[in-house]
């Protein structure tokens, strides 16, 4: 009898999996964006974010209750690429693009610049405070360490919510003179109806990227170990397809001269990625007694405090060239060959 799991393992059944995953991500978007255009910014971003965190957890935690070997490392990995990935690969690229079609794009700077900032806290407090503190030996937190960081991170993940959606809004807006060029911006509201029924549908579709997701981590896994790499692949991995529905959209604001939305996007996620995805998966990991390692190498932590530094120069005055998108591009893809070869 033909089961899910041996099929799973069937080349041609991988790659249907694939397209298939491809086609909920672009469906996902498609959905959160008419969201987004009824939200108005910046909640139609948080809207993809909060939904992308969900598909982040899910997997993290499917993967670390199996037990596999080096299972406690699958949360720290995934959140240390999503990082990367997000400032360097996502806004890189979506700076990339964008300088190549409009030349020079500009953005609300301090609504970025507060982002970077928490952003930057919450990565020092989850993926370094491990390596310096001495309760325990090694990159681990004791579970007092680990619940207060949990806590720490949704208060400062929560402030950061009440400043962009309530207190300071129109610093995650787009300027006037972004509005006047944006044909969405001009469009008519989507009908509720229409919104009920994209509501729903992207829920569908992450669950569908969820599912699928989970199915090709097994093949993600095994890939890494036949060609031999560090098993922070997995990680990458991870991030790479839990970040497709939001790096898809934020490239395709960009090339649409709408840079705003794409760092609204992609700032979102990473921040959501911190701020939710740790608290609930150091939540479980208390209650299940989980191990769970989080401390990153000297290595990365000079590639993430170097993405910080080049993230602030670019974000600083609220405008960007091509010159900035080939920087960080080149950081990301020296992320990525180091973590092949470290």
């Amino acid at each position: 009898m033909v089961t899910l799991h041996s099929l799973a393992n069937q080349t041609w059944f991988i790659g249907l999996m694939a397209v298939t995953l491809i086609g909920g991500v672009l469906s996902a978007v498609h959905h959160a964006e008419v969201v987004a255009h009824k939200t108005g910014e910046p909640y139609g971003a948080l809207v993809l974010a909060i939904s992308v965190t969900i598909i982040e957890v899910s997997l993290i935690i499917s993967m670390m209750l199996s037990g596999h070997d080096g299972s406690e490392y699958i949360a720290r990995d995934a959140v240390f690429a999503t990082v990367m990935i997000v400032i360097n690969g996502v806004i890189g690229l979506c700076i990339f693009i964008g300088g190549l079609h409009h030349h020079e794009m500009s953005f609300r700077n301090e609504g970025m610049n507060s982002a970077l900032a928490v952003l930057t806290a919450l990565a020092t407090f989850i993926l370094v405070m491990p390596i310096v503190t001495t309760s325990t030996p090694g990159p681990d937190f004791t579970k007092s360490q680990l619940a207060f960081a949990g806590i720490a991170c949704f208060a400062l993940y929560g402030a950061f919510l009440f400043f962009q959606t309530v207190s300071h809004r129109d610093y995650y807006l787009p300027k006037t003179e972004e509005k006047k060029t944006d044909i969405n911006f001009h469009a008519p509201k989507p009908s509720n109806l229409k919104t009920t029924v994209s509501v729903v549908l992207l829920i569908l579709s992450l669950i569908v990227v969820v599912g699928l997701a989970e199915l090709l981590s097994p093949a993600i896994e095994a890939g890494v170990k036949a060609a031999g790499a560090p098993k922070t692949i997995v990680g990458i991995a991870i991030a790479m397809l839990v970040l497709l529905p939001e790096g898809f959209a934020a490239v395709r604001a960009a090339k649409a001269n709408r840079l705003q939305s794409s760092l609204n996007l992609a700032l979102g996620s990473a921040l959501a990625s911190i701020g939710l995805s740790i608290p609930t998966i150091a939540a479980i990991a208390i209650y299940f007694n989980l191990p769970l390692s989080l401390g990153i190498s000297s290595l990365n932590m000079t590639l993430m405090y170097l993405t910080f530094f080049i993230g602030a120069l670019t974000l600083a005055i609220g405008r960007t060239t091509l010159l900035q998108g080939v920087v960080h591009l080149i950081i990301f893809f020296e992320y990525l060959f180091l973590s092949l070869v470290p």
